[in-house]
C-alpha cells in the first residue's frame, strides 16, 4: 500500500472477520507501507449492522484475548474501542495522525454500505485507504455463468469456481510488526462483558479453543484422521467426523486459502484421500456459494430468495416455537440437537437439517424465527451462511431442497445414529432404552421419570400429520 498522506503517523488496521496475523492481506499492506501499524477491533454499533449474537460474543472475548497475546509476542498490541465504526476510526485517526485506514472486506448490504461511506470519508481527508479480499477463494462478482450472471445453482457455481482459484500462495505471520511512539487508549476486554449472562449458559463451550493457534490445531487434527472417512461418515452425528471449522472460518481465525491450500498439500503429500479432500473443500464452496448469493440478492436476511413463499402460510405459535429451542419437541433426534447446540454453542450439521426441516415443515414456522434462534445461540453463526441455509431447507432459497423433502426425524435418527450414541449423549433420560426404541421413545412400556414421560410419551406432533399438513400448505403456494 502506498501512502501519498503528508500525515507522519500510522497505519490503522481495522480488523474484522479476520482476527488472525498469517493470510491477513491488510495487515500484510499495512507493514508493507513502511509506516507503524496499529491493529483496531471495534465493537460496531453502526445502526443496521446486525449486532453479533450472545454465543458469538462469548467468541469474540476469546479470540481478542488470544490475538491480542500474538500482538503482544510480535511488539505489538491490539487497540479496542466501542460505538459506531465511523465515528471510532475518525477518531483514532485524529488521535494518532494516521496516515491511513486498510481492511479486509465484508459482503452484506449493510457493512458495504458502512464501509463504502467510510473509505468515502478517509478519501476526502486526504487519507490512504484500501479494502482486501481475505475472507473468500473468489470475490462473489467474480463468478459469473456463460450469460455474465451470477449463479443461483451450486454445482455448476462450484465447478466454476473451483477451477477460477488458481494457484494460491498464503503469507506467514510477520515476525514483528512496527510500533507507534504512542500508543492509543483502549478499552479492557474484561469490561465489554461479552459472555452470556441472565443465565450463562457458556459453561460447556469450553471444548472449543478460538484464536488463531487453535484454528491451526483443528485443521491439523481433521486433516491428519477424520478426513479419511469424511463422506462416509460425515452425516453421523455419534461419530467425530466433521472439521467444525466453522467458527474459526467465521471469525477469520482461519482463511479458506489456508485451508485450501492445507488440504490440497495432504492429498499430494499421500496422507488424504484425493475424494475425501475434493467433498471436503466443495463445502467451503457451499460457504463461498451462499456469500455470493447474499453479495447478489442483499435482502436475503428478511426477504425470500423465491418471492413466491412471500404468500407461505406460516404459523405462529410460540409453546410449539419453545419446545423445539428447549428440546422438548418428543422427537429424540431433534431434541438432542437443540439440547447440543445450548450446550456447546454448536450442533452437527446433519442434525442442524433434522431441526430446521422439523421447525419449518412440521410446525410451519417462519425460517427467520429459527435463523434468528441460530443466529444467537451458535458460536459459528455467519450471516450468510445462517440465512442461506434456513431458506434452503424452507425451500425458499437458491438451488433450495424440494418442497415435499420433509425429513422423518424418526427416519433421520435410526439411519444416521442407529446406535443413539448422539441421543443418549445429549438425552440421558433415555439412555436406558434399547436401540429399537431410542428413537421412538412412546412406544417403550414406561418412562425413567415425570420429566421423560412429559416429553417422551407423544412428540409434539405427528410425523405423518404434520407432513401432510406440510404438504398441502406447500401445494397451496404452488396452485397445484
Amino acid at each position: 500500500m502506498r501512502i501519498d498522506s503528508e500525515r507522519p503517523g500510522p497505519v490503522i488496521v481495522w480488523l474484522r472477520n479476520d482476527l488472525r496475523l498469517a493470510d491477513n492481506p491488510a495487515l500484510v499492506a499495512a507493514v508493507d507501507s513502511g509506516r507503524a501499524v496499529i491493529p483496531l477491533y471495534v465493537l460496531d454499533q453502526t445502526p443496521g449492522v446486525r449486532p453479533m449474537g450472545e454465543a458469538s460474543l462469548w467468541w469474540l472475548d476469546k479470540s481478542l484475548k488470544a490475538l491480542g497475546e500474538d500482538l503482544e509476542a510480535r511488539g505489538s498490541r491490539l487497540i479496542l474501542r466501542r460505538g459506531e465504526a465511523k465515528a471510532v476510526i475518525a477518531a483514532m485517526v485524529e488521535e494518532t495522525d494516521g496516515a491511513g485506514v486498510v481492511w479486509n472486506r465484508l459482503y452484506d448490504a449493510a457493512s458495504i454500505a458502512r464501509d463504502t461511506a467510510i473509505k468515502t470519508l478517509l478519501k476526502n481527508d486526504g487519507l490512504g485507504c484500501e479494502s482486501y479480499n481475505a475472507g473468500l477463494l473468489n470475490e462473489p462478482w467474480t463468478v459469473k455463468n456463460g450469460s455474465g450472471q451470477p449463479y443461483k445453482v451450486f454445482t455448476p457455481y462450484w465447478r466454476a469456481a473451483r477451477e477460477q482459484v488458481g494457484q494460491v500462495s498464503i503469507t506467514t505471520a510477520p515476525a514483528a510488526l512496527p510500533a507507534p511512539d504512542r500508543w492509543p487508549a483502549s478499552d479492557k476486554l474484561a469490561n465489554w462483558g461479552l459472555h452470556p449472562h441472565k443465565p450463562d449458559w457458556s459453561k460447556g463451550f469450553d471444548l472449543w479453543t478460538p484464536g488463531e493457534s487453535g484454528a491451526r490445531e483443528r485443521l491439523d487434527e481433521f486433516l491428519s484422521g477424520p478426513i479419511r472417512d469424511y463422506d462416509r461418515l460425515r452425516d453421523f452425528p455419534g461419530v467425530e467426523a466433521g472439521s467444525r471449522l466453522s467458527p474459526h472460518l467465521h471469525f477469520g481465525e482461519i482463511g479458506p486459502r489456508q485451508v485450501w491450500v492445507a488440504a490440497r498439500n495432504a492429498a499430494e503429500a499421500g496422507d488424504a484421500p484425493h475424494g475425501q479432500v475434493e467433498k471436503f473443500l466443495s463445502e467451503i464452496g457451499w460457504r463461498e456459494f451462499n456469500h455470493s448469493i447474499l453479495f447478489h440478492h442483499p435482502n436475503l436476511p428478511k426477504a425470500n430468495f423465491r418471492p413466491e413463499f412471500d404468500g407461505f402460510p406460516w404459523i405462529r405459535n410460540d409453546a410449539a416455537f419453545q419446545a423445539w429451542a428447549r428440546g422438548e419437541t418428543g422427537y429424540p433426534i431433534v431434541d438432542a440437537g437443540m439440547r447440543e447446540l445450548w450446550a456447546t454453542g454448536f450442533m452437527h450439521n446433519r442434525v442442524r437439517m433434522i431441526v430446521a426441516s422439523f421447525l419449518v415443515k412440521h410446525l410451519l414456522i417462519d425460517w427467520r424465527e429459527g435463523e434468528a434462534w441460530f443466529w444467537d445461540t451458535l458460536v459459528d453463526a455467519d450471516l450468510p451462511n445462517n440465512v442461506g441455509n434456513w431458506q434452503w431447507v424452507a425451500g425458499s432459497g437458491a438451488d433450495a431442497a424440494p418442497y415435499f423433502r420433509i425429513f422423518n426425524p424418526i427416519s433421520q435418527g435410526q439411519k444416521f445414529d442407529p446406535k443413539g450414541v448422539y441421543v443418549r449423549r445429549w438425552i440421558p433420560e433415555l439412555a436406558h432404552l434399547p436401540d429399537a426404541l431410542i428413537h421412538e421413545p412412546w412406544k417403550a412400556p414406561a418412562q425413567p421419570s415425570a420429566a421423560a414421560a412429559r416429553i417422551y410419551s407423544e412428540p409434539l406432533v405427528g410425523h405423518a400429520t404434520a407432513r401432510e399438513r406440510a404438504l398441502e400448505a406447500y401445494r397451496s403456494l404452488k396452485g397445484d
